[in-house]
């Protein structure tokens, strides 16, 4: 079922099934998804699985939650990837967009080069809006303790958490654009996953718990090439409640 068919599936049905599905997904344009399903706002604004006041939906980037992460992320390294890599990305989409919006009102057929690649462009953009969004507000300067829930839901799955820490870890080195934690909404399962661009790696109807970037541009200013010493930092500054709210809105 392609992402229209399943728009208008979900259309179709009472709003709490609607909610339930689109929770769980991170495929199929998923911040396209967010931005054009009517009741999207509300999902958010609840405390739901998609990040709440998205730039998606306001068409204004979020700020950033802190200024530096002392010991792990400077202002110098932080700052010019909200903006120039975050902040970019909305800017392109919102461009993608209305180039999109203007070969759609014409009369000239849908097939040629630059509907192909805006097609693909949005797909790329709106994921890296979403993905900026979660890896931000999943980080803090003191991290707090995993809650017990989220903490026994990993446990479980991957043996002990410590196993996790490792497999999260070699999971988010191994990737080239993206670390991701995420629940599976079709058969509940938490899934490390790796993600080498915004729309490549992604586990459909996966809601992420925790998302790390590992871009080289996020990481760059501060570590250079040492990769290895961001990704064991990151899981020293991760925000647990954060993930703990995701896993809740998740189940």
């Amino acid at each position: 079922m392609n992402c229209l068919v399943r728009k208008l599936v979900l259309m179709s049905q009472p709003r709490i099934v609607r909610r339930e599905v689109l929770r769980g997904m991170v495929g199929c344009a998923a911040g396209i998804m967010v931005a054009e399903v009517a009741d999207a706002p509300a999902a958010a604004a609840d405390g739901g699985a998609f990040p709440p006041n998205s730039g998606l939906l306001t068409g204004t980037p979020k700020p950033l939650p802190y200024a530096e992460l002392p010991g792990f992320l400077s202002k110098e390294q932080l700052s010019p990837h909200h903006t120039a890599h975050y902040g970019g990305a909305l800017r392109t989409l919102a461009a993608d967009e209305k180039q999109l919006d203007e070969l759609l009102q014409g009369g000239k057929p849908l097939t040629g080069a630059a509907h192909s690649y805006l097609q693909r462009d949005k797909v790329n953009r709106a994921n890296s809006v979403v993905l900026h969004e979660l890896y931000f507000e999943n980080m803090a300067a003191q991290a707090p303790p995993p809650q017990e829930d989220v903490r026994a839901a990993i446990a479980r799955r991957f043996g002990t958490f410590e196993r996790w820490i490792e497999d999260f870890q070699a999971t988010a080195i191994a990737a080239q654009g993206w670390g991701i934690l995420a629940r599976d909404a079709v058969n509940g399962k938490l899934y490390n996953v790796a993600s080498d661009l915004h729309e490549v790696g992604v586990l459909w109807f996966g809601q992420p718990l925790l998302v790390c970037d590992v871009y080289e541009h996020a990481y760059y200013v501060d570590y250079q090439n040492r990769k290895n010493d961001y990704v064991r930092r990151f899981v020293e500054h991760i925000h647990w409640n954060e993930v703990n709210r995701r896993y809740q809105a998740s189940l």
